[in-house]
C-alpha cells in the first residue's frame, strides 16, 4: 500500500474541534505507529536529499514531530519556530491571523546564515497563515524559503495559493 494511503487510513477525523463545524485532522494517531513514522521520515529525506537545503524550520508544535527527524536524516540544522515568549535568546517575531483567531510566532535571529535555503515543515496546510508567517520570519533573517512541506493538506482551503508568494515548491503527502 502506498504511503499516502497508509497515512489517510491512520489520520483520525475529530468532528467539531476546535469549534463546531470543523472536522479536525488528528495526526497523533500516526505517532502510535513507529513503522509508519520511519517510512514518512525516509520518504521525506529521499525527496529532499538533493535540494541543497541548509536547514529545516518546523512550526510549533506539530511541525517539530517530523521536521526534526528529517533534519537529522539530512544532516542539517533544525530551526524551531515557536509561539511568542517561548524562545530564550535574541529573536524576530511576526504577528498574523489564523483560521481561529490571531497569533505571533518567533524564531532565533541567529538560527541560520543569510542566504541559506530553508525548507519550512508543518503537519498540516489549511489556509496557509502559519506557514506564510514562518516564511516572513525566514525573510526577516535574510534566508531563502526553499519550499514548503506538509504531511496533510486541506486543498479546499487553498492555502497553497497564499504560499506561492514565497515559493511554488509546496508538497504534501496527503490531500483532502
Amino acid at each position: 500500500m502506498e504511503l499516502s494511503e497508509r497515512i489517510k487510513q491512520t489520520v483520525r477525523d475529530v468532528k467539531d474541534f476546535p469549534k463546531e463545524g470543523i472536522v479536525f485532522k488528528d495526526i497523533s494517531t500516526i505517532l502510535l505507529n513507529s513503522d509508519l513514522c520511519k517510512d514518512i521520515v525516509s520518504h521525506l529525506a529521499e525527496k529532499h536529499r538533493n535540494s541543497n537545503l541548509q536547514g529545516i524550520a518546523g512550526i510549533e508544535s506539530r511541525g517539530f514531530l517530523f521536521g526534526f527527524p528529517l533534519a537529522m536524516a539530512l544532516g542539517i540544522p533544525f530551526i524551531m519556530i515557536r509561539k511568542k515568549g517561548k524562545l530564550p535568546y535574541n529573536k524576530v517575531s511576526y504577528a498574523y491571523h489564523l483560521e481561529y483567531g490571531s497569533a505571533e510566532i518567533e524564531m532565533h535571529s541567529d538560527a541560520f546564515n543569510p542566504g541559506d535555503r530553508i525548507l519550512l515543515h508543518d503537519d498540516l496546510l489549511a489556509t496557509g497563515g502559519s506557514a506564510a508567517a514562518a516564511a516572513e520570519l525566514v525573510h526577516k533573517c535574510g534566508g531563502n524559503v526553499a519550499g514548503f512541506d506538509f504531511l496533510v493538506e486541506l486543498s479546499f482551503l487553498n492555502g497553497g495559493e497564499t504560499l506561492k508568494n514565497y515559493n511554488t515548491q509546496i508538497t504534501s503527502l496527503v490531500q483532502y
